[in-house]
């Protein structure tokens, strides 16, 4: 299914969206594969940024985090609405499913202190689970030397998924990037890292099951994300009536 010009992947339920990134890691590795967990502020940018938008094609997966886009997609009358996939929650259980699977995962993103404390919840959690490198990129552009430190500590560390938390939109940019130089599953999850290190408060339930998770990171972090949903919303509902029209 089409939204806001990206194509989503359908799952009839968020399991089966654990199993396509399972059956993904099992396949030969001729190329990369990207996946996103894409909302209405992913909407919104790739609405008026056409390069940004072009990270969402070729050999890529999307699912709808967020139930904006759920809501939407119970409009298009000739086909199946889309079922949510929060990244967290995905990122949680593809470490659960993936143990008995030898998975081998790289994080990539956060602080040196949040992956030291997501690694051990997992480890605490999911025993089987094998994280096999990490990485803290700083908080600007990487150089050439950087980048290629980088791409040396992944290829060495021989994962089979490399996990980037580091907020939208760059986290989809370096999702793509990766999954061209390396064979590998590449999967972009936002605050999954944090939530899951315990460093960040999730939403209550109730909020999440209502759609209101996002008012609860507002309440969190407001002079970060409020300019993210005043703006991005609007031009989230543009995007979605114009497509509609």
């Amino acid at each position: 299914m089409k939204i806001g010009g990206l194509r989503f992947s359908r799952t009839e339920t968020p399991g089966q969206a654990v199993d396509l990134i399972l059956s993904l890691t099992s396949r030969p590795k001729t190329a990369g594969i990207h996946v996103h967990l894409a909302n209405a502020y992913t909407i919104a940018l790739a609405d008026k940024d056409t390069r940004y938008a072009g990270v969402f094609e070729g050999r890529c997966v999307i699912f709808a985090d967020g139930k904006p886009l759920t809501w939407v997609s119970r409009l298009r009358r000739h086909s199946p609405p889309l079922k949510q996939v929060p990244g967290p929650w995905l990122f949680e259980e593809v470490m659960r499913a993936g143990g008995s699977a030898g998975l081998r995962h790289f994080l990539l993103g956060s602080t040196p202190q949040v992956l030291q404390s997501l690694e051990r919840n997992l480890t605490r959690r999911f025993p089987e689970v094998r994280v096999v490198g990490r990485n803290s990129p700083p908080f600007r552009a990487l150089s050439d030397e950087e980048l290629e430190s980088q791409a040396s500590e992944i290829k060495e560390s021989r994962p089979d998924i490399v996990w980037i938390g580091l907020g939208t939109p760059k986290q989809d940019y370096e999702a793509e990037r990766i999954a061209r130089l390396h064979n590998v599953v590449v999967i972009a999850v936002g605050a999954a890292f944090d939530f899951s290190a315990g460093t960040l408060r999730r939403a209550p339930s109730w909020m999440t099951a209502v759609g209101l998770e996002w008012l609860f990171r507002l309440m969190m972090e407001p002079k970060r994300l409020w300019r993210r949903y005043l703006f991005g919303n609007a031009r989230f509902l543009r995007a979605v009536l114009r497509e509609a029209k």
